[in-house]
């Protein structure tokens, strides 16, 4: 954490990523949306539909993506052995991840939520705390991803950092950010079914228009979230194991490994 802090404090351009993409984001959609309101036949309100569903992934982004920056610096700088040469372990290490990651993030989502309540009249604080839930479970699988994609990168090489900046756009098909999953193919369906951000949009998506909080969503979300970051936790620490065991560590500059 006081390594990235210290990052953070000597390069201001480590600032941008935290705030300038998020508010281009938000204002890109916000006015997207204000457009289709004033063109659409029904009187559909497309604000707190799609602008709302835009701020709420991209903070699940931002949580992930978060995570595995922060590991991916100590890939880049080769830090690796300096860390775990000291007495740091795997849950010190992933904690720090994932607290670094949790105040980068409150403070995009902060930016987002401002300038959507500012430009666009997008209020989240009118539903109160019955949001929390949900952005608990952005959060928790946020986490899992980012962990998991960091022991992919530190068991595959650093060349094997492409896979972790794509992996929101491709589950978000399956996620029902934009649109409700019963739409899906069966099979599509299924894996949506096993994301537990499909939970979050299907169950705001029905508060949003007018219906309980539901239930169901959050108890089904809220435990595959929980299950993903302990499967993930276990996964990082079987990676390191083997890392370890093999002498990866010792030679991480390369581009690859096998």
């Amino acid at each position: 954490m006081l390594r990235y802090f210290y990052l953070l404090r000597g390069t201001p351009a480590r600032w941008m990523p935290i705030f300038v993409w998020v508010a281009i984001d938000i204002v890109l959609w916000g006015f997207i949306t204000r457009f289709l309101n004033s063109i659409a036949a029904s009187r559909l309100n497309f604000v707190p539909a799609l602008l709302g569903a835009v701020l709420l992934f991209d903070f699940f982004i931002r949580v992930m993506h978060g995570v595995a920056g922060v590991f991916l610096e100590d890939v880049w700088s080769r830090n690796f052995l300096n860390l775990f040469a000291s007495p740091l372990t795997i849950p010190q290490y992933l904690l720090g991840l994932v607290v670094t990651s949790t105040v980068t993030s409150l403070l995009g989502l902060m930016v987002m939520l401002v300038l959507a309540t500012a430009l666009f009249g997008l209020s989240f604080f009118v539903y109160g705390l019955t949001l929390v839930p949900f952005l608990l479970i952005l959060f928790l699988f946020g986490v899992s991803l980012g962990i998991c994609t960091s022991a992919m990168v530190l068991r595959l090489g650093p060349s094997a950092e492409w896979l972790v900046w794509p992996v929101p756009a491709v589950i978000s098909p399956f996620a029902g950010v934009f649109y409700p999953i019963s739409i899906l193919p069966h099979w599509m369906q299924f894996i949506g079914k096993l994301l537990p951000v499909s939970y979050v949009f299907e169950g705001l998506r029905k508060i949003i228009s007018g219906g309980a909080v539901p239930a169901t969503s959050l108890i089904l979300g809220g435990g595959l979230a929980v299950m993903y970051v302990l499967l993930a936790c276990w996964f990082f620490k079987r990676i390191f194991r083997h890392a370890v065991r093999t002498g990866i560590l010792a030679r991480y500059s390369a581009e690859s490994l096998s």
